[in-house]
């Protein structure tokens, strides 16, 4: 049996372990979303500046958006200016997708862990 063993440094990133475990999207929109969830806030999220930090090019990065903003990870907004033209678009990153509440913390009362079993009632027969 193989043994992977991480290597850790410094300059972490918390994000929730949702999207990673997310069966409904691929790979690389798990990479591409973990890596924006991972930028500051202040910077460049335009395809072209999602394409300058990876290998992928524009059009597979848009693809890759595209796919997040279908699994609702990703909200697109296209902005207008005063005079109502087309200004730039305006993203909205999540961690979980919109249409999903994100999950209680601990296990819920209906199925407690095998660890702890609910003490109420207990048979004595």
């Amino acid at each position: 049996m193989a043994v992977f063993r991480v290597e850790r440094t410094s300059n972490y990133t918390v994000m929730s372990n949702y999207h990673l475990r997310d069966k409904t999207i691929s790979f690389k929109a798990k990479g591409l979303l973990s890596m924006m969830l991972s930028l500051p806030e202040n910077w460049d999220y335009t395809l072209a500046g999602l394409a300058r930090i990876s290998l992928e090019g524009k059009d597979a990065v848009r693809a890759t958006v595209v796919e997040l903003e279908k699994a609702g990870y990703i909200h697109r907004h296209q902005t207008t200016d005063k005079a109502g033209k087309f200004g730039s678009n305006e993203y909205i990153i999540r961690e979980y997708p919109a249409s999903h509440e994100p999950p209680p913390e601990g296990p819920s009362p209906a199925q407690p862990l095998p660890e702890n079993p609910t003490t109420e009632n207990p048979s004595t027969g």
